[in-house]
């Protein structure tokens, strides 16, 4: 089942991923947008120490199948073992291991993860080094994904530094840890870009096929990854501008197979329904509190 992502950026095409979402960028969801034109999947992000703690968070927290290829697990980590101790463990499941080092939450930048992480570039060389001598799948990529200082001199000098550690490809948000939603720096992208020779991958802001093509003509990076724009439309990909109802079904079909609780099910069809349903419509809808009363609405204002 083994897939070499790095291949797919051989091919002279924009890839394009799905990016890691707490709680919504599970199983069920990457099946959906791999129906429509999503090249990669990333899991939600994972911190390595609890995962490599309890079987439990190992069971709850990875789930895939023969289909979820190809798939990039998304780790918190801020030790080197740990990482490369997690990586080993998911590498015969999936295609690569990402370190997050761009999540800007209080509580994550505490316990010394995510965007704090840009500010170490030693630390994460070490990390990028350890898992590459771990795992031993020469195919297996090992990437970073990163938000960018405010002397983008140090962004450039972490993203050189962990190409020369083995890292595989580079993620760029393109904000500072500080900036929720200012506009995306396309710019200091394009400068990241010019400065290494690996793959890298734009995030930010990227809700349709036409944000793709315009990040890609700003950038010229190798590929865009999106997070609220495939929330809200899982079909961005394949093109369509709001999510077709063909989708929605397919969202309740995938939802039931996986056994997928309410709570997240109905989340995802609200974020779907919300450019294509009144404000009437949508307050009716929220209020839904079973899965049969939702299929109900769908069929009853939507057609089967």
């Amino acid at each position: 089942m083994d897939s070499n992502i790095m291949d797919m950026f051989e091919k002279g095409k924009v890839v394009k991923i799905c990016a890691p979402m707490v709680r919504y960028s599970k199983l069920a969801f990457r099946s959906l947008v791999r129906k429509y034109d999503c090249d990669v999947c990333f899991t939600p992000m994972i911190i390595a120490a609890d995962f490599m703690r309890s079987s439990k968070a190992r069971d709850s927290e990875f789930t895939t199948n023969r289909a979820d290829r190809p798939l990039v697990v998304q780790f918190a980590a801020n030790d080197p073992q740990t990482l490369a101790e997690a990586a080993s463990a998911v590498a015969p499941f999936s295609d690569g291991v990402d370190l997050n080092c761009g999540c800007p939450q209080r509580w994550a930048t505490a316990e010394g993860y995510g965007a704090c992480l840009i500010n170490e570039p030693e630390l994460v060389r070490d990390m990028i080094r350890q898992v590459r001598s771990r795992v031993e799948n020469p195919k297996y990529s090992v990437s970073i994904k990163i938000r960018i200082h405010k002397d983008l001199r140090r962004t450039v000098d972490l993203c050189q530094k962990a190409e020369m550690a083995g890292v595989s490809w580079v993620t760029v948000h393109g904000r500072t840890a500080e900036e929720r939603h200012q506009p995306v720096h396309y710019d200091a992208i394009k400068t990241i870009k010019d400065s290494v020779s690996i793959p890298v991958i734009a995030n930010g802001d990227v809700k349709s096929l036409k944000d793709v093509e315009s990040t890609y003509l700003h950038t010229r990076v190798d590929g865009v990854m999106a997070a609220r724009g495939l929330l809200a439309n899982p079909a961005m990909f394949a093109g369509y501008e709001n999510t077709p109802l063909e989708c929605v079904w397919d969202w309740v079909d995938i939802a039931l197979e996986h056994g997928t609780p309410f709570t997240c099910f109905h989340h995802h069809l609200i974020y779907m329904l919300e450019r294509v349903s009144s404000p009437a419509e949508r307050r009716v809808f929220n209020a839904l509190s079973s899965t049969s009363a939702v299929i109900d609405y769908l069929r009853h204002t939507y057609g089967s």
